[in-house]
């Protein structure tokens, strides 16, 4: 069939979709109440009205309609909540209608038919590769048998930043802390750092971002059906393309542990994975595609999200002199200054813990929690909730809501004092790891690494901004992706503070 009469089909066949849909809806859901929203577009929905920040679109959309918010995305209703009151009704009296994923075309072509723990939909599979992921890699058992390992790398880039201070030269904290999260990730992961000429042309750091754009990126074929088979946008065309490279890299790294005779070596996630392989007796039964999609996961989900909030962490510590100042004096106080700080110091490290959870209010890696599906009709609030709606969460709003937090655009990590707020996703006013079944399982990884990449680099060093620039001056713009980092790379002068 000639290009041209294959679109026109398809444009014909979408028409027919939405008037059935249209039909079909009204005659459900005409005496159900929606949650209030915008009125949409025939066809696309609200998709319209999604800019280049879409957490900052719903959030201003939900100060007209309120804190759960009705869109239709295509074909998709969509539920939008942007309150803790809200959050919690939806992560913890009903977590378990919301507990699953909505299909959609980057997990399909990029994790390997969402075979991996983010993007897999809830049920035996999901549970069973999430207790191992929980148990075998992820346990505080595992985590601290890598200690050493993260020792080591963060001593790699002080050692950098101590030339660079006797040089007086600027540094890329952003390029330096990435590259540090990059290589302590694949450590941990895959069993040894892997350089950019060992990837793809365009290097590792690169592809992974690419991945998290195809992620971030709004893709009309997930919500108005057949039209993902034009592929207007190129984003399949990218997917497939992204999938092939990562997969014979993938292949590789499999085929290197299987054939590795080395007994005496820390074993990777990689090589735990393996024992399961092809073992039918095992409760985690995997195979290769699903340990491929389980690694890339780790990677994605552990490499951009502990550097963006180290790089914010630091990026708002420069920003503010006397947030510098206190979390230096309890570093001081903490662990003095003939020494780098260790790992088994940061539980007694108290302001360093309001820092991190200030950084994580205002800037959350992922600003929006990544989307759940309800699996079967529900009233919340007096709102009908339909089957297969779409649920986001706007943990970028409820982090400045102003009934919640005062001062909410101030960086200000006193607001902890004598507060219960957690943000291990009991609270529901602090959710940067999401809450309930879907919470993140690598929280404590995480937080074991921003604190104590932020604590080392605070301690052994004060910062000024290049060119004689004030801290006020400071660009914290953001920039868009599954995960939002800053806009501007964070350049800055280390002056060296430790007595050795």
């Amino acid at each position: 069939m000639p290009i041209m009469a294959w679109t026109w089909t398809i444009l014909v066949l979408v028409i027919l979709a939405y008037l059935l849909r249209e039909w079909t809806w009204r005659s459900m859901n005409k005496t159900k109440k929606l949650p209030p929203g915008p009125r949409g577009l025939p066809i696309f929905g609200n998709l319209h009205m999604f800019g280049k920040f879409p957490h900052r679109d719903l959030y201003r959309l939900a100060q007209t309609y309120g804190p759960i918010m009705h869109l239709r995305l295509g074909f998709v209703p969509t539920i939008v909540v942007s309150s803790p009151q809200a959050a919690e009704l939806f992560l913890k009296a009903h977590d378990l209608v919301f507990a699953s994923r909505p299909l959609s075309e980057a997990a399909k072509h990029v994790s390997y038919e969402q075979k991996n723990l983010s993007f897999s939909p809830y049920g035996p599979y999901w549970r069973n590769i999430r207790k191992m992921c929980t148990i075998e890699l992820l346990s505080n058992l595992k985590i601290n048998s890598f200690r050493s390992m993260r020792k080591e790398e963060l001593g790699l880039l002080v050692m950098f930043i101590e030339k660079a201070a006797f040089d007086c030269m600027a540094v890329d904290l952003s390029a330096k802390v990435s590259s540090l999260s990059a290589d302590m990730s694949c450590l941990m992961v895959l069993g040894k750092k892997y350089m950019d000429k060992d990837f793809d042309e365009r290097g590792f750091k690169a592809v992974i971002q690419e991945v998290m754009h195809l992620y971030a990126t709004p893709n009309l074929g997930d919500y108005i059906p057949y039209i993902g088979l034009l592929d207007l946008q190129g984003l399949t065309r990218r997917m497939k393309a992204v999938n092939k490279i990562f997969d014979e890299f993938l292949e590789k790294i499999i085929d290197a542990h299987v054939q590795s005779k080395d007994l005496n070596k820390i074993k990777d996630f990689v090589d735990i994975m393996l024992r399961f392989m092809g073992c039918e007796d095992s409760e985690y039964h995997v195979e290769r595609s699903n340990i491929k999609a389980i690694i890339l996961d780790m990677l994605v989900a552990s490499m951009d999200t502990t550097a963006i909030t180290i790089e914010w962490a630091i990026s708002e510590v420069i920003k503010q002199p006397r947030v510098m100042k206190k979390l230096q004096k309890e570093l001081e106080d903490v662990v003095g200054l003939e020494r780098m700080v260790e790992e088994s110091d940061l539980d007694r490290l108290e302001y360093l813990d309001m820092v991190v959870k200030e950084t994580m209010r205002l800037h959350p890696a992922g600003p929006l929690l990544v989307p759940h599906e309800a699996t079967e009709d529900i009233t919340i609030e007096g709102f009908h909730i339909p089957k297969k709606s779409r649920l986001i969460v706007n943990a970028w709003a409820i982090g400045r809501d102003p009934s919640v937090w005062t001062d909410a655009e101030k960086f200000f990590p006193e607001r902890f004092v004598g507060s219960s707020i957690d943000l291990r996703g009991h609270d529901f006013q602090l959710l940067p790891f999401g809450s309930g079944r879907r919470g993140c399982p690598g929280l404590q990884l995480g937080l074991t690494a921003v604190r104590f990449v932020v604590a080392q680099l605070v301690h052994c060093f004060d910062w000024e901004l290049p060119n004689n620039m004030l801290p006020t001056e400071l660009d914290m713009a953001e920039e868009f992706g599954l995960t939002v980092p800053r806009a501007k790379h964070l350049l800055a002068i280390p002056r060296r503070r430790l007595h050795k």
